[in-house]
């Protein structure tokens, strides 16, 4: 990756007004909130939940090809794990209080990579292992205060597409360079792009794990990331994590409001503090590297920018529905619930809107949002075709409904920004 991930998403019919995920998260109807279930915790809708399954899917299927390994650990754990850890001295003022479960103190975790700490020396490492890819999509809390709450950018229950990579210290940069370079294929496929890089040093006056050695090792190692990728950058101080320093991917909202969506950190203290080794090629336990990472960092504010930046256009991959199947009159319904039978088979996210719901115009309007719409008039039914429209206007040939619903599930599949595929119309043309 030796640019800023560009926003290649021609396709996509994203207006150019300006967006608040905050009124069009609703009126898409893709969350909510309620004060029965408290302040900074939405909850997901059916189109909501359909955008946020998209992305764990995909940014999980992405994680594995690089070669990641997937686990699960609860979301409480014991004061003791926080205060190893160091969470509890230098971040507890963004913590829930603990609770007493059974003569014990139990704490809703702030940050997932404790546990991963602990996963890590379930068992004894060896240097052919390394590095080690430990993946988890995993919620954490935030004790966030109300006056900062908004949306789904600051919330109290998070969602975290999280990773830490044990590694030598000799794999540090590597590892640090593959992860900006996942980074940068996600935001190429979600048709969005970073603001800038940050390189987050810490600050005088902050609470920080005392190790200048290991701080400056860590900081040299990410400076070099960026420039063995090329990557323009801006050094900003009292930004760190408290053991250690990150690179920020930054994005920019509406309003032209900056907030951090992915990041890539490199951590000395806790494989200390947690005691983590493994066994070199000379038979003697070294220290391993912990490099925290993630891609789309929280889902929850992964959405609301891709609401920002689409409008509720979203990539096709992405889009809540993927075909609107619109039969012209009642005589065509059971081709169309055939075909989006057909689509669903295929993995698409396919719904009928039949004529009692409105005119064909009018069923045209309202999925003007759909990536595709799928027609079928009495000429289409008659020679087992379907007419598609694609939401930026264009109207392809007519297609067998077999070869359409094909069609549109490679181009989904492939997680790409266009809509249709133009060198397979051309063969299909040329044929």
């Amino acid at each position: 990756m030796n640019d800023v991930p560009r926003n290649d998403h021609h396709d996509a019919a994203a207006p150019d007004a300006v967006h608040d995920h905050r009124e069009l998260g609703r009126e898409l109807g893709l969350f909510g909130t309620d004060p029965l279930i408290g302040a900074g915790l939405p909850y997901w809708l059916p189109d909501g939940a359909a955008v946020r399954h998209a992305l764990e899917e995909y940014i999980r299927g992405e994680e594995r090809a690089a070669g990641y390994r997937h686990v699960y650990s609860p979301v409480l754990g014991k004061r003791e794990l926080y205060e190893i850890s160091g969470h509890w001295a230098h971040y507890r003022e963004d913590m829930f209080p603990p609770m007493e479960v059974g003569g014990e103190q139990m704490v809703l975790r702030p940050s997932l990579c404790p546990h991963h700490a602990v996963l890590y020396r379930s068992q004894s490492r060896s240097y052919r292992e390394l590095p080690l890819r430990m993946a988890e999509l995993g919620g954490m809390f935030r004790a966030e205060l109300s006056g900062v709450l908004g949306g789904l950018t600051r919330v109290r229950a998070i969602q975290l597409n999280d990773a830490h990579i044990f590694c030598t210290p000799g794999q540090v940069e590597q590892e640090a360079a593959g992860a900006l370079e996942l980074i940068g294929r996600a935001y190429a496929a979600m048709g969005i792009r970073a603001a800038r890089y940050r390189l987050s040093l810490p600050g005088p006056g902050g609470k920080y794990a005392a190790a200048p050695e290991a701080w400056q090792r860590a900081t040299e190692a990410l400076v070099g990331v960026l420039e063995r990728l090329g990557l323009p950058y801006e050094a900003e101080q009292g930004e760190a994590a408290f053991y250690g320093p990150k690179i920020d991917v930054q994005v920019a909202d509406h309003a032209g409001r900056e907030s951090t969506l992915s990041t890539v950190q490199v951590d000395f203290h806790q494989p200390e503090r947690f005691g983590l080794r493994y066994v070199g090629a000379d038979g003697a336990k070294h220290r391993p590297v912990m490099v925290h990472r993630s891609v789309v960092g929280s889902v929850e504010r992964a959405v609301a920018h891709l609401v920002e930046v689409h409008g509720g256009a979203f990539p096709a991959w992405l889009a809540p529905v993927q075909v609107a199947v619109l039969p012209v009159g009642a005589e065509q319904a059971a081709d169309a619930e055939a075909f989006a039978a057909r689509c669903a088979a295929l993995g698409l996210r396919a719904e009928v809107s039949h004529p009692q719901q409105g005119s064909l115009g009018a069923r045209v309007r309202q999925a003007r949002l759909v990536p595709y719409q799928a027609v079928i008039g009495a000429r289409e039914a008659a020679a087992g075709l379907v007419a598609v429209r694609l939401r930026d206007g264009r109207r392809p040939a007519p297609l067998p409904g077999p070869e359409l619903a094909a069609r549109v599930a490679a181009v989904v599949g492939g997680h790409g920004a266009r809509l249709w595929d133009e060198g397979a119309e051309d063969d299909a043309a040329a044929g």
